[in-house]
C-alpha cells in the first residue's frame, strides 16, 4: 500500500529526530552551560538570524514549561512579519548581525544560543563573530551537513565564507539535509515539507529540559513559565514577572 503524505512525513520526522540522539553529548554540554548560567540568575539569550530561524528563539521564549531566564532576540529586521523578501535581504547583509548583538548589549560572560539550520548567512556569522569578540559564550543550533555542502560562492554566505558550526563553543547539529524539504511528490522536481523547525525545536527543548534537571538535582528550582491558559497560570507567573521586567527586552 502506498504511503500517504501524512505517513511519509511522520516517518521522516521520527527518523530524523531519532538521528539527533547522536547529539546527546553536545546537548549535555550545552545544558550544563545554561544550568550554570541560570543558577547565577543570569539571562540566556537566543537569536535566530533568519526568517524561520526566528522560530527557534520563539520556541523557548515565554513558553509554557520553559525557563523564565530565556530572552529571545527578536529583531524586526529578519522577522517574516516585516516582509519575507525583506527578511532574506537583511539576513544577507554584512554587518547586520553585529548591530543586533550590540543593540542587546551582550558582554563578556553572557551566554548566547544562535539558531540557524543553514549556518552560513551574513547576519548569523556576524552575530557569532561579534559575540566571540566580546567574550560571549556561544551555542549553535545548525546543520553541519547543510553548511559544508553549500558552495563558497553562494550569495547568502558571509564574506568570510565561514560556517556557524566553526565559530561557536558548542555545536548542536540539527542534521538538516540540503534544501530542508523532505517529501518527494511524483512528477514534481521540488521536494516539499521542511524539517528544520522540528529539528531545531527538539534540540532546544531537550537542552532546556536537561538544564532544568541539572539544577533541580543540585537543589535549585528555577522559575518556569506556566501556561497562562491553564488554571492558576497567571498567578503562578506573576510571582516572578517583576524579577525579569527590564532585564528581558521583549518581555
Amino acid at each position: 500500500m502506498t504511503e500517504t503524505i501524512m505517513e511519509q512525513y511522520l516517518r521522516k520526522i521520527v527518523a530524523h529526530l531519532e538521528s539527533l540522539r547522536e547529539e546527546a553529548d553536545s546537548v549535555n554540554r550545552a545544558a550544563r552551560l545554561i544550568a550554570d548560567h541560570v543558577s547565577q540568575d543570569k539571562i540566556v539569550y537566543v537569536y535566530g538570524p533568519g526568517g524561520h530561524s526566528n522560530l527557534g528563539a520563539q520556541e523557548v521564549f515565554f513558553r509554557a514549561g520553559g525557563l523564565m531566564h530565556v530572552s529571545a532576540i527578536l529583531d524586526e529586521g529578519t522577522l517574516l512579519s516585516g516582509g519575507a523578501l525583506r527578511s532574506m535581504a537583511i539576513e544577507r547583509t554584512p554587518g547586520y548581525g553585529t548591530i543586533v548583538i550590540d543593540d542587546y548589549n551582550l558582554q563578556a560572560g553572557d551566554l548566547l544560543i544562535i539558531v540557524n539550520a543553514y549556518g552560513i548567512n551574513a547576519a548569523t556569522i556576524d552575530a557569532a563573530l561579534e559575540a566571540k569578540r566580546r567574550g560571549v559564550t556561544t551555542i549553535g543550533v545548525t546543520s553541519v551537513k547543510h553548511a559544508t555542502a553549500t558552495p563558497a560562492n553562494h550569495p547568502a554566505r558571509h564574506p568570510s565564507k565561514k560556517n556557524l558550526f566553526e565559530l561557536v563553543d558548542v555545536v548542536l547539529d540539527c542534521k538538516v539535509e540540503v534544501g530542508d524539504a523532505v517529501i518527494n511528490i511524483p512528477n514534481l522536481d521540488q521536494p516539499v515539507a521542511a524539517m528544520s523547525t522540528f529539528a531545531n525545536a527538539y534540540l532546544l527543548n531537550c537542552v532546556m529540559a536537561e538544564a532544568v534537571r541539572l539544577m533541580v538535582q543540585k537543589g535549585i528550582t528555577p522559575p518556569i513559565w506556566m501556561s497562562g491558559n491553564a488554571p492558576g497560570g497567571d498567578e503562578a507567573n506573576a510571582r516572578f514577572i517583576e524579577r525579569f521586567k527590564g532585564r528581558i527586552k521583549k518581555l
